[in-house]
């Protein structure tokens, strides 16, 4: 089973999206019906949608879409974890229609504005609430936050974590050099999977994809390994830089010297498992 484990949807007609304006390539809507002739043509069998909006009624309308659609499995959501009553919220999605699709949580800590968000003890207790529930914990940070996360996931070991955009490192001499130890970090930590995703859009403009990203995914499968490291298109946000397919290419010419075992978890068993999503 192949798996996409990270793209986006979003209906302006139902809910503005701020962060896109600006951007002509996603100013508009992106439905099912948009992706799934990409799907089909790259042999994609299932996905996992990820939020976009620290909002609460977008979770459940995902949620919804994995009843009406055959690819979407998957949902990772929001809802607010310092919410001093966060049990309760997770269990009102987890009863919702398609709320089985649940997977996990995510909240864009890219934006909050200090180093250390994953610290706090508000922030903490909502993470144990995630793990109580059952659900993994999606990370989503700026360089500047990723010791922090890192310093999370190994406090925290009762949790499960995903970072996301394998920590959205800077793509130059100096980003690498500063996100490897981090990688080597997690790798002590059994509690977290990484998605290869979202960096197509981090590299250089001129720049060959899979040649500045290599180094990246050699740190990767160094560390962490490939049964820990998961695709993710990132579509359509990938779309400021390359399509679908081309990501995708990307993406298999960076697991070209790995084994079969180790590309179909690459691409479908790390996912299915972390995600706990059923063949």
């Amino acid at each position: 089973m192949r798996i996409d484990a990270h793209h986006h949807l979003w209906n302006l007609e139902v809910r503005d999206q701020p962060w896109v304006h600006g951007l002509p390539e996603l100013d508009r809507s992106f439905h099912p019906f948009d992706l799934r002739p990409l799907l089909e043509r790259n042999a994609i069998d299932a996905t996992v949608v990820v939020q976009t909006m620290a909002d609460a009624e977008e979770t459940p309308e995902l949620l919804a879409l994995t009843i009406r659609d055959s690819h979407v499995k998957a949902v990772v959501g929001w809802t607010s974890l310092t919410d001093p009553a966060i049990a309760d919220r997770l269990s009102e999605l987890r009863d919702a229609p398609g709320g089985a699709a649940l997977v996990g949580i995510r909240h864009g800590i890219q934006d909050e504005p200090v180093p250390d968000w994953t610290s706090r003890p508000d922030v903490r207790r909502g993470l144990h609430a995630v793990a109580a529930a059952g659900l993994s914990y999606d990370l989503l940070v700026r360089p500047d936050q990723l010791a922090d996360a890192v310093r999370t996931v190994r406090e925290l070991p009762d949790v499960r974590f995903v970072l996301d955009h394998v920590g959205n490192p800077f793509i130059n001499k100096e980003g690498l050099n500063a996100w490897t130890p981090e990688m080597s970090n997690l790798a002590a930590c059994p509690n977290i999977a990484v998605k290869l995703s979202g960096l197509q859009t981090r590299t250089p403009a001129g720049c060959d994809p899979a040649h500045a990203l290599r180094p990246y995914a050699d740190v990767l499968w160094s560390t962490l390994g490939p049964d820990r490291v998961m695709f993710g298109s990132d579509w359509p946000v990938c779309l400021l830089t390359a399509g679908y397919d081309e990501v995708l290419t990307t993406a298999e010419a960076l697991c070209e010297d790995l084994s079969d075992a180790e590309r179909a978890a690459v691409f479908g068993s790390t996912a299915a498992h972390w995600y706990g999503i059923a063949a």
